[in-house]
């Protein structure tokens, strides 16, 4: 099977963890500063702003409850998103309120946002689609300007940059995913980024049990009773520890050659499918932004998609899309109005298909996949022109 997504780890990070056993600090520890400054200096903040968690999606909770969200306040947030940050916003207290995005980015534009405000709006959410970073140079602006907070989704977008300035940083928080299906990962595990130093101590009590000193052993060396418990708000334990730490420090050092490789198939596919009647890639990036490659998207008539999804699996070859429209999920419907219409969402998910795109894909792979795809695509839309005909020529 060719799949979807697929780790890239080794003997490095097996080594890693192999010192971690060593040293019997399996926990919350010296490695995971460790791996917190080498992200921070990553991204070009400074290592109290950024914390290492266990997921994006705690990392999104934690946004949302350093929010303060207050019944009837709202969220902006793209619909073709991952539904952790919907989650995330209910769950607070919020209203999650879905845009529309560019129907060949898949990414949410400073127009589809402001479509979407009112007095009501206390934060937007950005999604940077497969590691492409979109329009968030203009959203970030507009949102300093009417004074609406900014969360950036970057959980695929460890690598993206716009003019040089890593994607995460635009706004006032941010979280990276490092699950098992990412470009990075560590198993489980994510990282927050928050911009305010007060609210980044918060967001870093409020990742473990909101105590306001962490380390009972560490405390031990300033006071003659370190067991004691100052919690000035409560919290819950979504803190990252040093056996993935250990092997997130790995994966970031050989982050720049994954992301190379993952170009190199993305150009692949671009040359490969460029003369495929009937399909659209994803097209070239505006100057100056960088891409983590995360996915790689083809549209195609809505009549075939589902059929050339199928032909692929029949072919070992495993495709998705990515991400389901929220606007249509009942559990995040509006209570007080209709469903929104979000064209160019709704033309999306019906067309977009996900192909297989991680560095342990071979050339061989990648034109195993395209092969696949065109013997498919020109086949399911010959079968639909007859279709039309016959049904024309009743």
């Amino acid at each position: 099977m060719i799949n979807l997504f697929q780790p890239q780890v080794g003997s490095e990070e097996l080594e890693a963890v192999a010192g971690v056993f060593e040293d019997r600090w399996l926990g919350h520890g010296p490695r995971t500063k460790a791996f917190e400054a080498a992200f921070a200096e990553h991204l070009g903040v400074a290592p109290e702003h950024v914390v290492f968690i266990n997921s994006a999606t705690s990392g999104l909770f934690l946004a949302a409850e350093a929010l303060d969200l207050q019944e009837g306040d709202e969220v902006v947030l793209p619909s073709l998103s991952f539904l952790a940050a919907a989650n995330a916003i209910l769950a607070h207290g919020g209203r999650p309120v879905f845009c529309d995005v560019d129907p060949r980015t898949l990414n949410a534009t400073l127009e589809d946002i402001e479509a979407a405000l009112t007095e009501r709006t206390k934060a937007v959410v950005v999604l940077h689609y497969g590691g492409y970073p979109g329009d968030i140079v203009r959203i970030a602006e507009r949102c300093r300007e009417l004074g609406i907070t900014l969360i950036e989704d970057a959980a695929c977008s460890v690598a993206s940059r716009v003019d040089g300035k890593a994607v995460g940083t635009f706004g006032d928080m941010a979280m990276w995913s490092f699950d098992a299906m990412k470009v990075l990962v560590t198993g489980d595990g994510g990282m927050i980024y928050v911009k305010d130093p007060e609210q980044a101590a918060r967001v870093r009590r409020l990742a473990y049990h909101g105590l306001a000193q962490s380390s009972g052993f560490g405390y031990a060396k300033v006071s003659a009773r370190w067991w004691e418990l100052d919690i000035p708000e409560p919290g819950r334990r979504v803190i990252g520890n040093d056996m993935t730490a250990a092997i997130g420090s790995v994966q970031l050092r050989r982050l720049p050659e994954m992301v190379a490789r993952r170009k190199e198939i993305v150009e692949l596919y671009d040359r490969e499918l460029a003369s495929v009647d009937g399909l659209l890639t994803p097209g070239a990036l505006p100057e100056g932004h960088e891409s983590t490659y995360y996915f790689y998207w083809v549209q195609m008539e809505p009549g075939i998609r589902d059929q050339v999804a199928g032909d692929l699996l029949a072919d070992d070859i495993y495709t998705t899309f990515r991400y389901a429209p929220l606007h249509k999920v009942p559990a995040y419907a509006p209570v007080d109005g209709p469903v929104p219409e979000l064209a160019a969402s709704d033309w999306a998910s019906d067309r977009t298909l996900c192909l297989p795109l991680h560095p342990g894909l071979s050339d061989a792979d990648v034109l195993t996949v395209v092969t696949s795809l065109r013997k498919s695509v020109e086949r399911r839309s010959a079968e639909a022109r007859e279709g039309s005909q016959a049904e024309d020529a009743r």
